[in-house]
């Protein structure tokens, strides 16, 4: 196998015609250090059938196709998802057969688009993306069961952020339905091209049962808590619950105190407040 350089990379986009686009967030990895790493840390076993988002000019696939029976690459941009599969044959042909090329938007991505089921997310996102491309396919992808992300670092910092952090929010709250998650290193913005005038992270993931309560009701919860971040949950959730007292009666049945902030509250509590609201409503 042999993984693309700065040179590859640039010889294969000027071949292509290609010139990394800012409006898809384009930035092509180059070192072949950095992608051994991600593939070395997603922890992935032979079986695992990888989804990766945004694979570019292929650096990250070429280091992925040894390691996994299956790697749907999801590209959006026409001319690299057609190229993709010439250059895994040239630089990885032992295991070309492993590669499926999808010519999509992994926002619009559902689980008949895959006839195997992924087991795994590895990718570098596109930085303009990356939360919702994360939610969605954790969302329509069930059997996804792990996962290793490359985003912006602040991203990174609040995609793994804890109940009380600064940085906690919607992400947070969202991702911890679906999953633990931490950070799993830094990046440095040279190892890409172009570079970029921010450092990326790493976030790892593993799968695990949500709470108690139902989803699009929790996150229903949880957008109106942050929505107004310096408000108590009884003032943030008034309009969701029909009144400030409404939801003091709400918050009240789910165990939560009135006057704390959607910052300080857990996945769970988030749950706690749906079921309890819905409670209300049937009683």
């Amino acid at each position: 196998m042999t993984l693309l350089g700065p040179a590859e990379v640039r010889r294969l986009a000027a071949r292509l015609g290609v010139r990394p686009a800012k409006a898809l967030g384009q930035n092509f990895v180059h070192d072949p250090n950095t992608v051994r790493r991600i593939v070395r840390t997603a922890g992935l076993d032979p079986s695992d059938v990888v989804v990766e988002v945004g694979p570019g000019l292929g650096s990250l696939t070429l280091a992925l196709l040894p390691e996994v029976a299956l790697v749907y690459a999801v590209e959006i941009d026409a001319t690299l998802a057609a190229a993709l599969g010439s250059t895994v044959a040239a630089h990885e042909p032992a295991h070309a057969d492993r590669l499926r090329v999808l010519h999509r938007d992994a926002l619009r991505l559902a689980a008949p688009d895959f006839d195997t089921p992924p087991t795994a997310l590895v990718a570098n996102l596109p930085y303009n993306v990356a939360v919702p491309v994360v939610l969605h396919l954790l969302a329509v992808l069930p059997s996804l069961r792990h996962g290793l992300v490359m985003v912006q670092k602040e991203v990174a910092d609040r995609l793994t952020a804890v109940p009380g952090s600064k940085v906690y929010g919607v992400p947070s709250v969202k991702l911890a339905w679906y999953a633990e998650a931490r950070q799993a290193g830094r990046v440095p913005p040279n190892v890409f091209w172009p570079v970029p005038n921010v450092e990326s992270g790493l976030v790892a993931f593993t799968g695990r049962e949500p709470p108690a309560g139902e989803r699009n009701a929790t996150f229903a919860v949880v957008d109106a808590a942050f929505a107004q971040r310096r408000k108590t949950l009884r003032g943030a959730l008034s309009g969701w619950a029909g009144g400030p007292d409404a939801a003091a009666a709400v918050l009240s049945a789910a165990g939560v105190d009135p006057g704390a902030r959607g910052e300080a509250l857990t996945v769970a509590q988030f749950a706690a407040i749906s079921c309890a609201a819905a409670g209300r409503v049937t009683r």
